[in-house]
């Protein structure tokens, strides 16, 4: 993406800083107008004939568009973490329904939790499905439920 003087062709199509379309200009007085106001000549669409250039704010278009991808890799992330909740046959029950109120929290939130008992996938039906059946690691058997 070319910007200011880097924008090497004689005539231009313009779009301002209010999104209207001004029309083709001569490069030079566009890049003048955008000087005049404080912002950036900004090359949007190279290949057309001629080519369509904006005036806006490059750097905080910059800026807008790294927040974004930032959000973005945030929301992908959040939603593939697994949780892991250990419980033993000796377990009491009570404690048994705050690790489950833990479950359904991660579950709502969209994680995947691990359990080491089969008997919480029917407690949980109502909510989750097992997404990875039991299986036996070592001493512990668990298994992967994942938000219906």
């Amino acid at each position: 993406m070319r910007v200011n003087g880097g924008i090497r062709i004689p005539q231009i199509r313009l779009v301002d800083e209010s999104n209207n379309q001004i029309g083709v200009v001569d490069t030079r007085a566009a890049l003048e107008r955008a000087r005049e106001i404080g912002l950036d000549l900004v090359e949007v669409a190279p290949t057309s004939d001629p080519p369509v250039c904006r005036i806006m704010d490059y750097g905080k278009w910059l800026y807008e568009q790294k927040r974004k991808q930032r959000e973005s890799r945030k929301k992908t992330h959040h939603a593939s973490t697994l949780k892991e909740i250990r419980l033993r046959p000796e377990t009491d029950p009570h404690d048994i329904d705050i690790k489950i109120k833990h479950a359904r929290e991660f579950i709502e939130k969209g994680h995947k939790v691990q359990f080491t008992l089969n008997h919480i996938v029917d407690i949980m039906a109502d909510l989750a499905k097992v997404d990875q059946q039991g299986r036996i690691m070592g001493r512990r058997m668990s298994l992967v439920i994942a938000p219906k």
